[in-house]
């Protein structure tokens, strides 16, 4: 790693550590991290061990699949701290491990597959703009009965979100029992009901960053994916779907991205969702987004260009 790559890494920790989390010199820090990622820890817990004197790093190997339990050792360090960072390659984000921290009022930010790249990226940022960006759009769209978005690629889809509660994940964790993704910056919510079709065309597992003209189609009915275009992102449901059967199939999220440092995709889900000016859909699991539906997936597709209405009024949305 170069030496200006070193300095932009240590800038973006200093906005995770000072800004995001607004770590105090008296409260304890964990920085949970894994072979692979060992780089973006060590640079996380070199700026945490300045602020406080409690800051300790924790490094296990990794997980075979997002949301595996980590390490009794790893789960009770992030309970234990008064703050926890988790630069892992695979999530933490939906780990009972992370909800016991939450509960037991530790704060907390999730990292899951984040590279160099993606995080001096997403944190050369304001995250007081981001946050101001987020209640911007959520004033729009929070007590819309009716949200639907379209696409010059034929996208047009209408969620319902009935009682299910709006979020923002602003990346700003500073109250007790507080979590957020990091890199931050959208809006969203699992909807109670989904009808239409939606086209991908931007960041999409297993393929990152979609080809020039590479477009994956859905289409949902009451709520639930029906047709895949795609084999590859077919075959990921159709594996999930032995297990926990037709939830698999369930939409589980629209997201707005609100990140406006973000001005191009560069093939990392947990980065691009949070692109200002696309907006993001998911397959699969919802239990830790306000919904009822527990499944060993979460599929988001980014698109690109979208059109969002609120009960037919136009959404407002961030540009970088």
């Amino acid at each position: 790693m170069s030496d200006h790559s070193a300095a932009a890494l240590r800038e973006a920790a200093e906005t995770a550590i000072w800004q995001c989390m607004d770590l105090g010199s008296d409260e304890s820090c964990a920085v949970v991290t894994d072979d692979e990622r060992q780089p973006i820890g060590e640079a996380l817990y070199e700026v945490a061990s300045e602020v406080t004197d409690d800051a300790v790093i924790v490094r296990y190997p990794p997980g075979s699949q997002h949301g595996e339990e980590p390490p009794a050792p790893v789960a009770a360090a992030m309970k234990d701290a008064d703050v926890f960072l988790a630069p892992t390659t695979k999530s933490l984000s939906h780990t009972r491990a992370r909800g016991d921290a939450t509960e037991a009022g530790a704060r907390g930010a999730t990292l899951p597959g984040i590279t160099e790249e993606v995080m001096v990226v997403g944190l050369d940022a304001d995250y007081g703009a981001i946050e101001q960006h987020c209640d911007d759009v959520l004033a729009q769209v929070e007590d819309a009965d009716e949200v639907r978005v379209t696409t010059p690629k034929g996208t047009d889809v209408t969620f319902t979100p009935g009682d299910r509660e709006w979020f923002a994940d602003t990346g700003m964790v500073h109250e007790s029992g507080q979590f957020s993704n990091l890199p931050a910056g959208e809006v969203f919510v699992s909807p109670e009901d989904v009808n239409g079709t939606y086209v991908v065309d931007g960041t999409m597992m297993p393929y990152g960053l979609l080809d020039e003209g590479q477009e994956l189609r859905f289409e949902v009915e009451d709520g639930y994916v029906t047709e895949i275009s795609d084999d590859e992102v077919r075959e990921q449901v159709e594996t999930a779907a032995e297990d926990v059967g037709q939830d698999a199939y369930n939409l589980a999220e629209l997201g707005i991205g609100t990140n406006v440092g973000v001005d191009e995709l560069v093939g990392s889900v947990l980065l691009d969702e949070k692109a200002a000016g696309t907006v993001h859909i998911a397959i699969g699991d919802d239990a830790g987004i306000g919904g009822d539906t527990d499944a060993p997936l979460h599929l988001d597709g980014i698109i690109t260009e979208p059109t969002v209405y609120a009960d037919g009024e136009e959404v407002e949305l961030p540009r970088p």
